[in-house]
């Protein structure tokens, strides 16, 4: 189990995986299924970071092949205000014109 479940976590894993054994899945397919309820019982409960709207994206793609939420997380980490106004086109402008000034 992750060090980030709580006893709550274990016990619903333990509960859903017996649960599928009992109906005749593998050990293997009883795992996955209950990591993944729990999984997604801790994302609705707001437990786990929103994956879609962390991180910058691949250091090494190309601006325009990023994601809104990438430019936008590393406009944070820029610094560049007014960013949360700012559409992918103005975000990839205002990222270039700080990159080409930290140089």
């Amino acid at each position: 189990m992750p060090e980030s479940w709580t006893a709550k976590d274990e016990r619903q894993y333990e509960h859903v995986r017996s649960s599928v054994l009992d109906r005749g899945q593998s050990v293997r397919r009883a795992q996955e299924v209950a990591a993944r309820t729990v999984s997604q019982q801790r994302h609705e409960e707001g437990r786990t970071q929103n994956r879609r709207t962390t991180g910058t994206g691949n250091p090494r793609a190309p601006l325009e092949e990023r994601s809104k939420d990438e430019l936008y997380n590393l406009a944070e980490q820029h610094d560049i205000k007014g960013r949360s106004r700012m559409n992918k086109t103005q975000l990839i402008t205002a990222i270039r014109r700080r990159q080409g000034s930290d140089l």
